[in-house]
């Protein structure tokens, strides 16, 4: 279950801190569409300041403390402008955002954002090469332990999905916002095993335990499917803007 109330208490704590110069705050992610699962998810949250100075963030800092006390992620800091000249480097970031979000306070910084598509296929390759090379560095580490396994496997999920999510949007598909049809969806767009991510979303669900499975094979054919993936949406995309070029 999302935290509503330590969320309704943490905002009214930033309001006395902050005063007017809090904007806006915006609740983003899987505490924002019903797949929030207290284990595995953290409550994303992002204040919209009209100044961000030393004194004006160090004001928020009490609010944030007893925040963090409960276990919870201090919230993203931005200004408005800041948030606007950030959708050129920060484009699968800030679309999710925008399509996954819910304002708790203040005006919707995020409804009429313009983020530039062109520049989101571009990170979206960068981000899957980057963390599929940090999912082997980490396996060379911790292939020895099946804890370790299990935390790499269990940590790394909801990035993945994230990336999963928008390979479908730079692909031109309708992309949902369950984990689970995400990965129904790419499997059909691209020919990849999903087995180890469905498992992992069923012990993350607590519908199944970890222990009746055997974490190397998973792991296996999760890297496997990675790889495929990255390699699948480099080619896709690449050839799509080349096509594009010659035209």
């Amino acid at each position: 279950m999302v935290p509503e109330k330590q969320i309704d208490d943490f905002i009214t704590r930033l309001r006395q801190a902050a005063e007017d110069n809090l904007q806006s705050v915006v609740l983003y992610g899987s505490a924002a569409t019903g797949e929030f699962h207290d284990d595995f998810s953290n409550v994303n949250l992002l204040c919209i300041l009209r100044e961000a100075s030393f004194a004006k963030v160090a004001a928020l800092a009490p609010a944030v403390e007893w925040w963090s006390r409960k276990q919870r992620h201090a919230p993203l800091v931005l200004t408005r402008e800041e948030l606007e000249r950030s959708a050129d480097v920060f484009s699968i970031e800030l679309l999710d955002m925008q399509q996954r979000h819910r304002v708790l306070f203040g005006e919707d910084p995020l409804s009429g954002l313009n983020i530039p598509m062109h520049l989101h296929r571009a990170q979206l390759e960068y981000e899957l090469r980057e963390k599929l090379i940090l999912l082997r560095e980490r396996l060379l580490l911790h292939a020895g332990s099946e804890p370790r396994l299990w935390e790499l496997l269990l940590g790394s999920f909801s990035a993945f999905a994230t990336l999963f999510r928008h390979a479908l949007i730079a692909l031109g598909e309708v992309a949902p916002h369950s984990k689970r049809e995400v990965m129904q969806a790419l499997a059909t767009r691209i020919q990849f095993d999903p087995s180890a991510f469905l498992e992992l979303l069923d012990i993350r669900e607590h519908k199944a335990d970890r222990k009746q499975f055997n974490v190397k094979d998973i792991f296996g054919r999760y890297l496997e499917a990675v790889q495929r993936i990255t390699s699948a949406v480099d080619t896709i995309l690449d050839s799509a803007g080349s096509s594009g070029t010659s035209a």
